[in-house]
C-alpha cells in the first residue's frame, strides 16, 4: 500500500475503527479471534498512532502513554524510572 493510500484509509477511518484496532493491538488478534501477524501489528500501530496525530487525541489518551510522576526533588521521572517504579 503506497503512503498516500495508507494516510487516506487513517484520514477515513472511523472512531469505531480506532479502537477496534487499539484492541487488536493489545490482544494480538482481531475481534474474530484470528492471530495478528508481526506486520499486521506493526501496520495497525501505525494506523492508531496516525489517527491519534489526526482526530487530536488527547496525549493522555494516546497509545503509549506513560504518565510522568514528579519525584521528591520536584523533578519528573524518566520513563525508564517509570517503568521501573510500575514493575517494581
Amino acid at each position: 500500500m503506497s503512503e498516500m493510500n495508507f494516510d487516506r484509509m487513517v484520514a477515513q477511518m472511523t472512531p469505531e475503527m480506532y479502537e477496534n484496532f487499539k484492541q487488536a493491538i493489545q490482544l494480538r488478534k482481531w475481534p474474530d479471534g484470528r492471530m495478528l501477524s508481526a506486520e499486521q501489528t506493526e501496520l495497525c500501530l501505525e494506523a492508531v498512532i496516525k489517527y491519534e496525530v489526526i482526530h487530536a487525541v488527547p496525549e493522555a489518551q494516546r497509545v503509549g502513554y506513560l504518565e510522568r510522576n514528579e519525584c521528591a526533588s520536584g523533578g519528573h521521572d524518566t520513563a525508564e524510572e517509570a517503568a521501573l517504579k510500575w514493575i517494581n
